[in-house]
């Protein structure tokens, strides 16, 4: 009987050897530096069972042992769950470090860029173009709807959720900014000042400028002198359909459009552009002036005048800067 009771302790014993060496060896490579030499961008789908992210992590080189990353999330990971999502991944990561990356949920943060003015079909053809969304745009709202920003999204974010972000974000701003415009404006609503600040936002691209240019628009409206718009003489004809590369004739000025301000009198029915923050602020608090009238300077910004004399005069400046300059080319 003892005999018996000794070989079975020296069976345990050993046992508790081997498993005690095995566990060893196990946590040993757990922890160990992952193959990766250099940093790796990799999507995990949602759905993708635990054998299947491993397979794809050892094919990208981030882990060695996928049978190792499974039974590691089993036993020494804890209960998290792993995460879809698009990871980056760093050199030497051990699959203990992968592990709880992946949940972490910590995914790669992307980003786009709207710029100031562009127009519904333009951000339309940036956001199909813009690679990590996933959908379609689905309907576009009316122009002037969408707030130019850098909105950030992860892997796989809708198209139409974006769509809707950029919605949601001009009627914010909108809400925020109306409350606190300047007295006596001559507009009637959050939608008028809109409209406004698409003119002010195709008129200029200096930022300095934008607050002048839009108390040029503002003196006007108040005495109801025509806006007299080249912008929306363009909107006019295009819709915002195609680019307008010629020069504006005579006859563009006398078309008969809904958008055409050298025809109609105040303000065209809709946003010409998706207007920026600062246009639309500029128009809700434009720098106080008598100025009626605008013309290009040569140096990217405007010359600015009270009169059509000094406008004239102004004018003439800017021809024969530009014969002067077609003459050096």
């Amino acid at each position: 009987m003892s005999r018996i009771l000794i070989i079975l302790g020296l069976l345990v014993f050993v046992a508790l050897g081997v498993a005690g060496g095995t566990w060893q060896w196990f946590n040993t490579y757990y922890q160990a530096n992952g193959p990766l030499v250099v940093p790796a961008t990799i999507v995990i789908h949602k759905g993708a069972r635990t054998i299947e992210i491993a397979l794809l992590l050892k094919q990208a080189g981030v882990i060695s042992n996928p049978k190792l990353f499974v039974w590691g999330l089993r036993l020494l990971a804890g209960p998290k769950p792993l995460r879809a999502g698009e990871y980056n991944f760093k050199p030497r990561m051990s699959t203990a470090q992968v592990i709880s990356h992946l949940q972490t949920g910590k995914t790669v943060v992307r980003k786009v860029t709207i710029a100031e003015g562009l127009n519904n079909l333009e951000v339309a053809n940036l956001l199909a173009n813009t690679s990590g969304l996933s959908g379609p745009l689905g309907p576009l709202p009316t122009e002037g709807q969408l707030l130019p920003e850098t909105y950030h999204f992860s892997y796989g974010h809708s198209r139409r959720g974006l769509i809707k972000r950029m919605r949601q974000a001009m009627t914010h701003l909108l809400s925020e900014a109306w409350p606190h415009r300047a007295s006596g404006l001559p507009l009637k609503t959050p939608a008028e000042a809109l409209v406004l600040a698409s003119i002010v936002e195709k008129e200029t691209g200096v930022a300095s400028e934008r607050p002048r240019v839009a108390s040029v628009f503002i003196n006007r409206l108040r005495i109801g002198m025509r806006l007299q718009s080249d912008p929306t003489v363009i909107y006019g004809i295009t819709e915002g359909r195609k680019p307008f590369d010629r020069s504006i004739t005579k006859s563009d000025l006398r078309s008969k459009t809904a958008y055409n301000t050298y025809v109609i009198k105040g303000l065209p029915p809709a946003p010409i552009t998706n207007p920026g923050r600062a246009a639309i602020l500029a128009v809700l608090n434009p720098a106080n002036t008598k100025d009626l009238y605008f013309v290009a300077a040569g140096s990217g910004g405007h010359a600015f005048a009270r009169t059509l004399s000094e406008h004239n005069r102004n004018v003439a400046k800017w021809r024969k800067f530009e014969r002067v300059r077609k003459k050096e080319k």
